[in-house]
């Protein structure tokens, strides 16, 4: 094998074959087209002079060439981006990119307002913001910062608590004729979390509540939930600064201790003194705090 064939972008491509076992998988990982990562897979095959994956209806598994070619490739890619963290950690300026990862709900319920003000603030600032229930990896720069409701938030970020989500039952105003408290919760019809949204504390609730059986709505979203009530679907238990503020909505008990979740604000290590990123940071942090319905 001729190593000196071997280029940075190769070796990329080979990574996310075998990371993701498919070139499709691959080419959503480097952002390519199906089309592209075979041609440049089959081109490194042939420079190298070597099979680098086996071919089945199953996917993409790598010859032993293959696996040490991808070992290689995921080595180096931990330095690349380890550097590239230290340098961008130097940024003095509060000027470029900051990408953030939050849930859609923190985003709709909380996060927007705050990240317009933060615009209007910082207009040399650029915000990119990618939506997902799942916590990206800073380490790989999916993104700089995530807000995220944990418990126990990853132990190779950094960040702060920046306060406690609570949450209560809602139902629908008009159903009701006033917003007015709801006085037998296991007579009413309850909308609640499909299996695939993974909230196992809300699901334990309400079987513990008696008022899993009620439930005849189920969706995998918690804006899908929030808007089931607003049609008048049943009772949810939903964050309070998502409903409160929803005159169509009535909370009808106390917050439930058992569901209240801390709110943190995570970034990488080595990216914590980049004046972009603690700006913001400490801009989210104020923003949140002054909310009546984040403690």
């Amino acid at each position: 094998m001729n190593e000196q064939k071997i280029q940075w972008e190769d070796l990329r491509v080979v990574l996310a074959i075998a990371e993701t076992g498919s070139l499709s998988g691959a080419g959503r990982k480097l952002d390519l087209s199906h089309a592209t990562v075979f041609r440049r897979l089959g081109d490194i095959e042939r420079r190298l002079g070597v099979s680098l994956f086996e071919r089945s209806r199953r996917g993409y598994a790598p010859t032993p060439a293959g696996e040490d070619l991808a070992a290689t490739a995921g080595r180096i890619e931990v330095e690349v981006l380890g550097a590239e963290r230290r340098v961008v950690g130097r940024d003095l300026k509060l000027s470029g990119t900051v990408r953030v990862t939050t849930t859609d709900t923190l985003l709709m319920g909380l996060l927007s307002s705050i990240f317009a003000d933060f615009r209007h603030a910082h207009p040399e600032i650029v915000l990119e913001v990618a939506v997902s229930n799942q916590l990206f990896n800073l380490s790989k720069r999916d993104a700089d910062i995530a807000v995220r409701p944990s418990a126990a938030p990853p132990e190779m970020l950094v960040g702060r608590r920046i306060g406690q989500i609570t949450q209560a039952v809602y139902g629908h105003a008009g159903r009701h004729g006033s917003r007015t408290m709801v006085p037998d919760l296991a007579s009413a019809d309850w909308v609640g979390p499909d299996a695939h949204l993974g909230y196992a504390a809300l699901e334990t609730w309400m079987a513990d509540a008696g008022v899993d059986a009620r439930c005849h709505y189920r969706v995998d979203s918690m804006l899908g939930l929030y808007q089931a009530v607003r049609d008048g679907m049943g009772l949810a238990v939903l964050p309070c600064y998502l409903a409160d503020a929803d005159e169509a909505l009535v909370r009808v008990n106390a917050p439930l201790p058992e569901l209240a979740t801390d709110l943190w604000l995570l970034t990488h290590p080595d990216l914590r003194r980049v004046a972009r990123i603690r700006a913001f940071m400490d801009f989210v942090a104020e923003g949140v705090r002054v909310r009546d319905d984040i403690r």
